[in-house]
């Protein structure tokens, strides 16, 4: 540079660009405990599936905390602009930082919502994993109980031909 000097950092935009960082980190911690428990559930580890889910909890409370701070940042920048803290977007924001700053606070916001989207997807499948486990589950309790499918099919108690076999038996127990 030709005796330019870069402009200085702003309080604010440090604030936001370390704000953003603390959140980058505490996705990637969730990500990484959502990933695990998809890992438990497909093994069918029930203690890591419970574990996982205390290390999700325990994220998402950091991250209740981490949405205050959130809040804090919104509305003494909307006092700054003018506006309500809802009103206040991005680039609104860095507006108020220094380029490199804004920069900065650009490229944590792109990855921060990579992530975001990435942490919905991999929950989603998840949820869709634990169903399909816990409807197999309901089919093996309702097979051991002896207790009829629900859904579509003959209704329940309908009469069974003399001859046909007996549907299921899972157990043969003898005391």
């Amino acid at each position: 540079m030709t005796g330019q000097s870069l402009p200085a950092a702003t309080p604010l935009g440090v604030e936001v660009v370390e704000h953003l960082q603390e959140q980058i980190s505490s996705g990637r911690r969730l990500l990484g405990s959502i990933l695990a428990q998809g890992k438990a559930i497909r093994d069918q580890d029930v203690e890591g599936v419970v574990a996982r889910l205390a290390d999700i909890k325990t994220e998402m409370d950091l991250r209740g905390r981490l949405e205050g701070t959130r809040s804090e940042l919104l509305t003494r920048a909307g006092q700054r602009l003018g506006v309500p803290p809802a009103a206040v977007t991005l680039e609104a924001l860095t507006t108020l930082m220094a380029p490199l700053e804004a920069a900065a606070a650009r490229e944590r916001s792109a990855e921060l919502r990579g992530l975001l989207e990435e942490i919905t997807r991999e929950h989603g499948i998840n949820r869709a994993l634990m169903r399909q486990e816990l409807a197999f589950l309901d089919h093996l309790m309702r097979l051991v109980g002896n207790e009829p499918e629900t859904g579509y099919g003959p209704q329940a108690g309908a009469a069974q031909p003399a001859n046909a076999p007996a549907k299921h038996r899972v157990l043969d127990l003898q005391a």
